[in-house]
């Protein structure tokens, strides 16, 4: 496609060492004819001095790469501008490059124009934002793996198992009269019916994949001085949560972000349980209750010197991980709620190593890492859903034609996630997401 040149800053913002322009277009060539005195042999850095079209005036010397299209990150020509990192360079260049012809590009649009030119498809670019967002070493991972193909290898052989099965159906639409193989339209049936089984079992995959993209939420629970604010600082490293004997200091949500065996998880102290003793401490304690629901883990967290409290009692259930507190004063329960518990004193820190070991573990669980090609998006999700909706209708429905547009709908929403069929909205949501420069 012939879209007109666009620049952007791809390295970061601020005073660096060096900073790289990108430009990318039709114009591309006479922008580097205009600011570089011409093309330099294709991808081979090479010193050049940069002028302003207009005044002549020399903004810099830097390294110019030029990529000819189609062999370019968008398909275009393209072009990349090392310079010196001022601002006052990066300014002048900026300005150069309007006077010749470009203009800024918007967020995503480099990355938009490899998609429309069959670059890379929807989920390789959605990998490619995940991999520029990535804290963590199991999020690069996966970001990787979606931005390599892999979710694209997935459903692109779905969506070409559908199509033969659609090629099928419609043969048997429409040369009934014709000599074609006994149980056509059965085999049909019951292919689609396979397909769809392999989609819902990719679906029933417990998000493990959204999990680990958008990080775990654990929210840590307890009475007054059962230990939460002690136990946020000793994983989190730092005093991050004010520590007090006096009950109630707690009285908002405090957060720290963390890295638990690469699983990103923001971990919250929250409130102390009890009967509040005044409307602030309410507040802080519906806030403790709201943070519980939403969590993808709970702590429970109890002083292993005193009987457990109703309040975090209620919150003990399969999956929450109860911890007994204050191992130096009392032996810890072995069982609390009906969960088992894991003893430790955060005074002495004895038991906190195994207490990461165990909260790593969980986080891993409930993240997946795994390596295959999992689901990182809600409209990935509900456009399996979808297909695999459609594809119920196909055993089901009465007549031949139903059954194929039942495969057509399907098809077309697997298509939706690839960018295989007319999906504009989905690429402004897609691209939207992306920082400028990419």
């Amino acid at each position: 496609m012939d879209h007109p040149a666009i620049f952007a800053l791809a390295s970061g913002v601020g005073r660096a060492a060096v900073a790289v322009v990108r430009v990318s277009g039709a114009g591309t060539p006479g922008i580097l004819q205009a600011l570089a005195g011409g093309l330099p042999e294709p991808r081979l850095a090479t010193l050049r001095r940069l002028r302003h079209p207009g005044s002549g005036e020399t903004l810099d010397r830097a390294l110019v790469l030029w990529f000819p299209g189609p062999a370019s990150y968008t398909g275009e020509d393209s072009a990349e501008l090392h310079l010196h990192g001022g601002p006052a360079v990066i300014a002048g260049v900026a300005e150069a490059l309007v006077a010749a012809g470009a203009r800024p590009a918007e967020p995503g649009e480099f990355t938009r124009r490899a998609f429309l030119n069959g670059k890379l498809d929807l989920t390789a670019a959605e990998g490619i934002a995940d991999l520029i967002d990535a804290e963590t070493a199991a999020q690069r991972r996966q970001a990787l793996r979606q931005a390599g193909g892999a979710l694209a290898t997935l459903y692109g052989g779905w969506a070409t198992r559908l199509t033969a099965l659609l090629a099928r159906q419609e043969a048997f639409i429409e040369f009934e009269d014709e000599d074609l193989p006994a149980g056509l339209d059965d085999a049909v049936a019951l292919a689609a019916a396979g397909l769809r089984a392999e989609i819902l079992t990719h679906l029933a995959d417990g998000q493990r994949g959204e999990r680990l993209r958008e990080g775990l939420e654990v929210a840590i629970l307890g009475a007054p001085n059962a230990g939460k604010s002690s136990l946020l600082n000793a994983l989190a490293g730092r005093e991050a949560a004010i520590v007090s004997a006096r009950a109630g200091t707690t009285r908002d949500v405090v957060e720290v972000r963390l890295d638990l065996g690469g699983v990103p998880v923001t971990l919250a102290d929250t409130a102390g349980l009890r009967e509040a003793a005044d409307e602030i401490e309410a507040e802080g304690v519906r806030r403790a209750r709201r943070r519980a629901e939403d969590a993808d883990l709970i702590i429970a967290v109890f002083a292993a010197d005193q009987a457990p409290d109703a309040e975090t009692l209620a919150w003990v259930r399969p999956g929450t991980l109860v911890l007994a507190n204050k191992t130096d004063l009392a032996a810890a329960p072995v069982m609390i709620g009906g969960q088992p518990a894991l003893g430790l004193s955060l005074r002495s820190e004895e038991g906190l190593a195994a207490l990461r070991q165990r909260l790593a573990e969980e986080a891993a669980t409930r993240a997946g890492l795994a390596a295959e090609a999992v689901l990182t998006r809600p409209r990935h999700r509900a456009a399996l859903a979808e297909a695999a909706g459609w594809l119920a209708e196909l055993e089901t429905a009465p007549l031949p034609e139903l059954r194929a547009e039942a495969l057509r709908a399907a098809l077309r929403a697997l298509g939706r996630i690839t960018g295989q069929v007319g999906v504009e909205a989905v690429l402004d949501a897609v691209f939207g997401e992306f920082c400028i420069g990419k």
